[in-house]
């Protein structure tokens, strides 16, 4: 089995659809002898700001001379981007390699595509003889896949809401599912949170015997003119340069110093240049990213409330004339959340379709900016409605693109093409 078959046989598994459970990843895991367990794991949850926290940590730990795995997901144009060693994606004959193998050893288990994909990360990150992997929880926490791992530390991240369908429609009910990956005696290390939120974290802490590290109780993170200083549970560091724009990432850096931190405790060797550099030299694309560092086009992977609100709070920091957006989600996304805090600040929206099976309508979209005053048309794809919205362009404007991760992807591949073929 070839690479491109290796992905036709892992997308097949999407038929299981999403199951929320550990029986299955526990047998993929006894199938394959364990191979979590020869390595220590840094598990990250939450709902917004998770990968970008995962790629600091990692980050750190790679600057400090150790090798790590990453393991996050979606990804932007290539599976490969999921599960990564010191920077660098895995090998597509490496992906083939590994699943003929996990398919021999586990022919009787029912995988998801993340069950599976979760399987082949931990066997390539023992076969890479990783020190520390870190691993981003999938969906929730309580029944993901990857909660059958037994970190050195866990993080979770600001919670909001998101996925209602899978984990609940209220804050508590989500905090509850996401704070599942909190496991006894490890330590938390929690992101600012809505009380509701707070308070349910706290007690499954406290049920855990887990000592928790709040953000704003026990680190912080402070503005200063040569950068941001972070205020930690062990240090201080002044004159930050993080690598993420967006003040958003100052609580995210936070996050990935202060676990950083409390692997320091546990014995891994992580100097203070280490944190420094790791922070730095983060590169963490479709988030906020300016594409190719010039001030025209923003792309960003808001997909829910939280993201929206987050990525408005930057907006409102730029000095433009002008905000054309390129927007779309899925149709599981309440994109009323998502549109809500950004239409006050653009002038213009072009909706497209996401590349997923089941988008929302480009032309529900659009009603719903014009009914907000926005105007608004709806396009086929991503690419024709970014080709109207960089033409329709004034001096000083920007155009955004954002709403989905899977939208900025296809933005991102048909900016790249454009760049190949000179156009």
């Amino acid at each position: 089995m070839d690479y491109r078959e290796s992905l036709d046989y892992l997308y097949g598994l999407q038929r299981f659809g999403i199951k929320l459970g550990l029986d299955n990843i526990r047998g993929l895991l006894a199938g394959l002898e364990h191979p979590e367990r020869d390595f220590a794991i840094a598990h990250v949850g939450g709902s917004n700001g998770k990968g970008s926290v995962s790629a600091m940590l990692a980050r750190i730990v790679q600057e400090a001379g150790l090798r790590v795995g990453l393991y996050t997901s979606p990804h932007l144009h290539s599976f490969t981007e999921r599960i990564q060693v010191n920077g660098l994606p895995i090998a597509e004959d490496e992906v083939a390699r590994l699943a003929v193998l996990i398919r021999a050893r586990c022919t009787s288990i029912p995988a998801t595509f993340f069950e599976f994909t979760t399987a082949l990360a931990l066997l390539y990150f023992q076969h890479q003889q990783v020190d520390l992997a870190v691993i981003e929880v999938g969906m929730g926490g309580r029944l993901d896949a990857t909660n059958v791992l037994s970190p050195r530390v866990s993080v979770i991240t600001p919670v909001c809401r998101d996925h209602a369908e899978h984990l609940g429609s209220d804050l508590a009910a989500i905090a509850g599912e996401k704070g599942g990956i909190i496991k006894s005696r490890v330590p938390l290390v929690v992101g600012w949170q809505e009380p509701e939120a707070l308070e349910v974290l706290q007690q499954q802490a406290d049920r855990a015997e887990a000592p928790a590290f709040l953000f704003g109780r026990d680190f912080s993170v402070t503005a200063a003119p040569a950068g941001p200083a972070y205020e930690g549970l062990d240090l201080s560091l002044a004159d930050l340069q993080p690598g993420l724009p967006g003040r958003h990432q100052w609580q995210n850096m936070a996050l990935a110093l202060a676990a950083a931190e409390i692997l320091g405790r546990q014995g891994f060797a992580l100097p203070v240049m280490a944190l420094r550099n790791g922070v730095a030299h983060v590169h963490w694309p479709g988030r906020l990213e300016w594409w190719r560092g010039k001030k025209t086009v923003l792309l960003d992977g808001a997909h829910n409330e939280g993201g929206a609100l987050v990525l408005a709070d930057y907006l409102r920091s730029l000095p433009v004339s002008g905000i054309r957006w390129v927007v779309g989600a899925k149709a599981q996304k309440d994109i009323r959340n998502i549109l809500g805090p950004l239409l006050p600040l653009v002038n213009s929206v072009y909706a497209a379709p996401p590349p997923v099976d089941t988008p929302i309508a480009p032309e529900e979209v659009a009603r719903m900016a014009c009914e907000a005053g926005v105007a608004a048309r709806p396009f086929c794809s991503t690419a024709e409605a970014l080709v109207s919205a960089l033409a329709e362009r004034s001096s000083g404007e920007i155009v955004l693109v954002a709403g989905s991760l899977f939208l900025v992807a296809a933005a991102r591949e048909f900016l790249m093409n454009q760049e190949d073929t000179g156009s």
